[in-house]
This record gives structure tokens, C-alpha cells and sequence, in this order.
């Protein structure tokens, strides 16, 4: 395991998607893993995910999506630059979705665009 708990994660997501898995166990945690799960469980990329305090794990429970990845490096991007980015890593124009940061905090590329926010670039679904 690497000392990027987001890409450990989405890693183990996407290879249990690979493994036509139902449920993930993500051992390794962070607030910043639960607000990107939270974007994704939004979307509909996974069904639910249930916190384990006590062993400081994440089970999860996967749904519709095909890629996720993250975004290294982490590109700062201003908000005229997103549909640049979105070209580049999602494949068609109304499908998938990029987890951006803001100064707002974590939000989809269509809410950066429409807040008129930039940020820096966390990951990728669809």
C-alpha cells in the first residue's frame, strides 16, 4: 500500500468491480476518502458504504460505474480549464464525472463550472 489512501481505495474498487465483486472492505481511512465516496454514492458509482470506527475501515458496496481513477499529479485547474480535463479523462461529453477541490470543498466538475470555482483535480468516474 501506497501513502495515497484515495488511490488505495479506488484501486480496490475498481479490481473488485473487475472481479464482478459485490463488496469492498477499505481498511485504510480518511475524512477525505468519505467525502469522495459520498460524491460517488451521489452519482450512483456505488450503492452505500457503511464506516467501521472501531477497526478504521470502510465496507462498501458497489454500483453502477466502470473506470475510477485518480488524478496524478493533482492538476490546478481554473474554472475555464475543467472542460479541457473533462475531455481528457472522461469518454463522452454527458458520461462520468471528475471530483474536484475547491476552496468549498470537494464538488462534481459540473458544480466547480457552475459555481465558478477551479480547483485542484482528486479523481474520476464513470
Amino acid at each position: 500500500m501506497a501513502q495515497d489512501i484515495i488511490a488505495d481505495a479506488m484501486n480496490m474498487i475498481r479490481n473488485a468491480k473487475k472481479a464482478k465483486k459485490e463488496v469492498v472492505e477499505v481498511h485504510r481511512i480518511s475524512n477525505f476518502l468519505i467525502e469522495v465516496l459520498k460524491i460517488m454514492k451521489k452519482k450512483e458509482a456505488i450503492k452505500k458504504y457503511k464506516i467501521d470506527t472501531k477497526n478504521r475501515a470502510v465496507e462498501i458496496t458497489l454500483g453502477d460505474f466502470m473506470e475510477c481513477k485518480v488524478i496524478k499529479p493533482r492538476f490546478m485547474v481554473k474554472k475555464d480549464e475543467i472542460e479541457k480535463y473533462r475531455r481528457r479523462y472522461l469518454p463522452a461529453r454527458d458520461m462520468g464525472t471528475i471530483v474536484i477541490s475547491t476552496n468549498k470543498g470537494l464538488m462534481t466538475h459540473e458544480e466547480a463550472v457552475q459555481g465558478g470555482l477551479g480547483g485542484s483535480l482528486i479523481a474520476f468516474f464513470y
